[in-house]
């Protein structure tokens, strides 16, 4: 097959999974102010593609890794092909739509560096995958980037409480704070992880880009993406989260709509403190498990609450299939098309049929902004106890006094009046 061709097509594949990347991370930026109130769906997503966009052109680290780190290429190393590279793409983007299909909010990096490392080592073998960078600059951030943010979401949301308590001067006792003032404050902080965002995701599909185009000779190893690559993967991505995943949105937050203003903006600061710093670092971590993280810590921050350890266990496990699954459909990808020009197109027609197929049966069911529960599903695993409790004991309260009260024409007069007369002091 001619070589621009197919560098052609891995490009367009390239930047639809840079897309289906952008869908499925809205809700790591914009579930949590969405749920308080904040921010509203619709607004919620157009800032944060926006920001994406913004983002995209802030840092290239991340990039860098992903074209000339994890995979070796040029003259000492081993020279990947535009196949092999379209075999990775192919497994990341079937298990994108396979979890967006089914509402699971999967790290799309892991699966992105799960395909291409299964395509390459099935494509060429072992030696094709530099394990030391693979090590730091991918595994090591993904088991302590998360836990690491939920400890500064933890500490942020204790201080937060702490230094907003009131206390009645006679009594002692705590006096009800609103902390109306966290909820404005969120706009800024979801902002800030949506511009994060962009830093890293975004790089990952430039990193790609700029590996099948030294791949293919036209650009020289070591050097980082060009500048068209740059703006067309930050357009992808921006145009991903506009279009908003709205039904990863859905599964991702049942937990936090009853997160409060606090918690929200503690979760999206350490948020966005690891994923600007990782940018930094060039360290290609997975936005969803540092916000996950996030919303844990903040959510054990606040008294009253408890973590479901067995939805941490379910996302966890969702995490660790997400690299091996991936890896698995890249490297048969790989077989297939290692067999030729034959392969290739049998490749690229059933991946085709897949998404096409995945999409047309999702409209069975369509989830928009206007039916979405926009919490995050690492939200599910703070129960709030406290509150629930006290809104079942008041349930029976009432049950109870509707019980106990005869319904007389007299007492429907009372009634009436007394409802009138705090009308009347309410105005």
């Amino acid at each position: 097959m001619d070589i621009t061709f197919m560098v052609a097509l891995v490009i367009g594949l390239a930047l639809f999974f840079d897309f289906t990347n952008g869908f499925h991370d809205t809700a790591n930026a914009m579930a949590t102010p969405i749920a308080t109130g904040a921010i509203k769906p619709k607004t919620a997503v157009t800032l944060a593609a926006i920001l994406n966009l913004v983002g995209a052109f802030l840092s290239t680290e991340v990039a860098k890794t992903v074209s000339g780190g994890i995979i070796r290429e040029g003259s000492d190393g081993v020279l990947i092909t535009p196949d092999i590279i379209f075999a990775g793409l192919m497994g990341a983007i079937l298990w994108n739509m396979i979890t967006w299909l089914k509402g699971l909010p999967s790290s799309s990096s892991h699966a992105l560096f799960g395909g291409l490392i299964g395509a390459a080592i099935a494509g060429i073998g072992f030696n094709s995958v530099n394990l030391e960078t693979l090590l730091q600059k991918v595994i090591l951030p993904a088991v302590f980037a998360p836990v690491i943010a939920g400890i500064v979401a933890y500490v942020c949301t204790r201080l937060a409480y702490a230094l907003t308590a009131r206390h009645d001067p006679e009594t002692g006792s705590k006096l009800t704070q609103k902390r109306g003032g966290f909820r404005t404050g969120q706009i800024f902080t979801s902002s800030l992880v949506a511009l994060a965002h962009g830093t890293n995701d975004a790089q990952k599909t430039m990193g790609i880009i700029t590996l099948v185009l030294i791949a293919a000779g036209t650009q020289a190893p070591g050097t980082g993406p060009q500048l068209w690559v740059i703006a067309s993967c930050a357009l992808a991505i921006a145009i991903g989260t506009y279009s908003g995943g709205w039904r990863i949105i859905r599964t991702m937050g049942s937990g936090l709509t009853e997160v409060k203003p606090a918690q929200g903006f503690a979760a999206e600061t350490s948020t966005a403190s690891a994923i600007l710093a990782s940018s930094h670092l060039g360290f290609a971590l997975s936005t969803t498990q540092v916000a996950s993280g996030s919303v844990i810590g903040s959510g054990m921050g606040r008294k009253g609450t408890t973590v479901r350890w067995n939805m941490v266990g379910k996302i966890a496990l969702g995490w660790l299939f997400t690299l091996p699954a991936a890896g698995i459909v890249g490297a048969l990808t790989a077989l297939l098309v290692k067999t030729g020009v034959v392969g290739v197109v049998i490749a690229a027609v059933a991946g085709t049929a897949a998404v096409m197929f995945m999409f047309f049966f999702s409209r069975k069911s369509h989830v928009g902004h206007h039916n979405a529960v926009e919490v995050e599903e690492a939200g599910q695993a703070v129960r709030f106890a406290k509150k629930k409790a006290l809104a079942r004991a008041r349930a029976r309260a009432k049950a109870k006094a509707d019980t106990d009260t005869p319904v007389t024409a007299g007492n429907t007069d009372a009634g009436a009046t007394d409802a009138s007369n705090v009308k009347d002091g309410q105005r």
